[in-house]
């Protein structure tokens, strides 16, 4: 009985998971770390920056996303 209680808990957690969330946020990375690439190039690929070049992406990337939801 404890084995449908867990199976029925497990059950309810994906269902309130959108299904496209999980393909939404690993296209969300790709476009992150395709624009730290990009940012790491420019500078010359000098070794000590990837998380300021994630990051800065994922700020970009932000930005972006906000200004395309006022038009």
């Amino acid at each position: 009985m404890a084995t449908q209680g867990k199976k029925a808990t497990a059950a309810a957690e994906q269902a309130q998971t959108p299904a496209a969330a999980e393909p939404a946020e690993a296209g969300r990375a790709e476009m992150i770390a395709v624009a730290a690439y990009f940012r790491a190039e420019r500078r010359g690929f000098a070794p000590g920056n990837d998380l300021e070049d994630w990051l800065e992406a994922e700020r970009d990337l932000g930005e972006a996303a906000a200004v395309q939801e006022k038009d």
